[in-house]
């Protein structure tokens, strides 16, 4: 890709034909209708088809990103224009991802404001006319939020200050707290991603057959897959910072992964105020 040519005599990247967006739409393709047959049990084989799938993306990803950090440190393309064209696209990214929570915590507000609108009268006799709902077979009762929901946000607020740590070391030339701040920051996302799936374990409510749990389930669910993605994005840094692939003046990749997990952080914050501590009020039933 990258070593297809010299470097260029001016500060644009005319990137090369890449084989890496057919196959990753094909794959994309094929993972879908795997997943979709999979969930309707249309033929047996489905499972099947869903694991090639997400193979074929997977591969995707790690040949793509691996042919862009040649094309940053061996091939010399990411100068400085280009680089600004990358911090914009990766500003517009993390854009799309906060709407795409703004979906989630529209579906969260919109029920927990108007639990007995007059115009959604099933909603009302289901949730009682009150938020949090009253005790059902669905719903048993709320989380603490002074128990799991606040150790997990101290996790995850120290694992901002860690990876700005690491940031800042990088920054100074300071290599191994590089290496320290991200060591610390990975082990931290997974322990928040452990004590996630401790709490989803002993939730007093279900998935299905009730709102307060599908609003619930989608909102901290994905922000605990953007968790998992994060955490891999620091995992690569972590293995190319012992390739002595980042410098004070270049580190795009470090540097991206930092602002995406400051933003899994905010997100947090939100998830926590609102869904936590202003949803709770219904003791867990014993």
């Amino acid at each position: 890709m990258a070593d297809a040519h010299a470097k260029p005599k001016h500060d644009y990247h005319l990137v090369d034909p890449s084989p890496w967006p057919a196959v990753g739409s094909v794959s994309a393709f094929i993972m879908a209708v795997g997943l979709i047959a999979w969930m309707h049990k249309m033929f047996p084989a489905a499972s099947l088809v869903f694991g090639i799938g997400v193979i074929g993306v997977l591969y995707t990803m790690f040949a793509w990103w691996r042919d862009v950090v040649k094309e940053a440190e061996h091939g010399g393309f990411h100068t400085r224009v280009v680089q600004i064209s990358h911090r914009y696209g990766m500003i517009l990214f993390i854009a799309s991802e906060v709407m795409f929570f703004v979906a989630w915590f529209w579906a969260y507000f919109n029920t927990a404001l108007f639990p007995a609108d007059a115009n959604q009268f099933l909603r009302a006799e289901l949730l009682g006319n009150v938020w949090p709902p009253v005790p059902s077979e669905h719903f048993k009762g709320t989380f603490d939020p002074w128990h799991l929901p606040l150790l997990n946000t101290l996790i995850l607020l120290t694992s901002g200050t860690t990876v700005t740590w690491a940031h800042h070391a990088l920054l100074h030339g300071d290599r191994k707290g590089l290496i320290n701040g991200l060591w610390l920051t990975i082990i931290l996302g997974a322990l928040f991603t452990c004590v996630q799936a401790y709490e989803y374990a002993h939730a007093a409510f279900t998935y299905g057959g009730h709102i307060y749990g599908a609003t619930f389930f989608m909102a901290t669910g994905f922000h605990g897959a953007h968790v998992l993605i994060g955490t891999a994005f620091l995992i690569v840094c972590l293995v190319r910072a012992y390739k002595g692939h980042f410098t004070p003046t270049h580190h795009l990749g470090f540097e991206f992964a930092a602002w995406y997990w400051h933003f899994v952080d905010v997100v947090w914050l939100f998830l926590f105020a609102c869904i936590y501590v202003w949803a709770a009020g219904t003791p867990l039933a014993h």
